[in-house]
């Protein structure tokens, strides 16, 4: 893979974080932001890290209502929302780093669709580069969360959630 154009770390310190974080990119990628809708994020990281939980808060943000399924056993679970489809892969169970490939999945990797795909580094090099890739990894308790921008599309939601800090509730009172 190519060396990212920029990183920046998060801090979560709680799943309302990683919704948050994954709230806050949702319009970036659905194209609610004026930024042109699609894009490529992957999603790495141990067992249990939160790579499904961060891709289920995202496609909730983006706009999917019912039940959001894990892809683990499918391989592939897709949604749309209007003009907008959104693909949720996850290459854990591949042996070969062609199974992909065999399966069909690379017409689905359109510029104008959000792909999520959990397990990336399962398909080796043969898949094109994310615009964004998330790293995450326990930090009890929590996670942290690497986000490294690959191309000028992710480079540009990188610089976005930069500038937009997250929101935090009204304290109680």
């Amino acid at each position: 893979m190519t060396e990212p154009l920029a990183l920046r770390s998060l801090r979560l310190p709680d799943e309302a974080a990683t919704d948050a974080l994954a709230g806050r990119l949702a319009p970036l990628v659905s194209g609610a932001a004026g930024l042109p809708a699609g894009g490529r994020i992957h999603l790495q990281g141990d067992l249990g890290a939160g790579k499904t939980a961060f891709a289920r808060a995202l496609l909730r943000a983006c706009g999917i209502k019912g039940r959001i399924k894990s892809p683990s056993y499918a391989l592939l679970e897709s949604y749309k929302i209007s003009n907008l489809y959104l693909y949720h892969f996850d290459f854990y169970r591949f042996s070969d780093s062609r199974e992909w490939l065999d399966a069909g999945f690379r017409d689905l990797l359109r510029e104008d669709a959000v792909v999520l795909i959990e397990w990336p580094e399962r398909a080796g090099s043969l898949l094109p580069p994310p615009d964004l890739l998330i790293y995450l990894s326990y930090a009890e308790p929590g996670r942290d969360a690497t986000l490294a921008a690959h191309t000028a599309r992710g480079l540009s939601w990188l610089n976005a959630l930069a500038l937009s800090p997250p929101s935090t509730p009204p304290a109680a009172g």
